[in-house]
């Protein structure tokens, strides 16, 4: 059995990583792209890559950033230069499990769901899987993704993988 600071630490762990998550798809489901960046270290990562590369160890995957400044550029390029149908998400997650914790690092997965809108209002599931999190805390407390990896159940992906997951 857990020791009772040990349990509220982890709960607090658990809470720290739930809210970042509820916060990080809202402003994808909101279309606040622009502030997305900002959930992430300045030399934060982003992966998205599929449960079969994962079992394969195959470091591939359809989105990668290895900056907040490159996810800034992603955001630009989806502002300015792409051309896709217009469409938004609306995440579904999971209650985040925290796998472990040191220091001011926080390791962590939880599940999640994507509905996927179209501009004519068909909605289809998009995407599920799983977000595998490395949280780094501040010394103020704030977290933010050092790491961030979207682990995707299928290997087939939609071509109009356009906005973040």
């Amino acid at each position: 059995m857990l020791a009772e600071s040990s349990l509220s630490r982890s709960l607090e762990h658990q809470i720290t990583v739930q809210d970042l998550n509820a916060r990080y798809v809202e402003a994808i489901d909101d279309d606040k792209l622009e502030a997305w960046p900002d959930f992430f270290t300045d030399d934060g990562g982003y992966l998205i890559t599929t449960a079969e590369n994962v079992a394969q160890n195959l470091p591939l995957g359809m989105m990668y950033a290895t900056s907040r400044k490159m996810l800034r550029d992603r955001v630009r390029a989806l502002r300015e230069a792409n051309v896709y149908e217009t469409q938004r998400y609306r995440h579904i997650l999971g209650a985040p499990r925290v796998i472990g914790a040191d220091g001011g690092v926080i390791r962590a997965r939880s599940s999640f769901i994507v509905a996927r809108i179209m501009h004519t209002g068909e909605m289809t599931i998009f995407a599920t899987g799983s977000y595998e999190d490395r949280v780094l805390l501040d010394a103020g407390g704030t977290a933010r993704f050092a790491d961030k990896t979207v682990v995707l159940d299928s290997r087939s992906v939609d071509t109009l993988l356009a906005i973040p997951l």
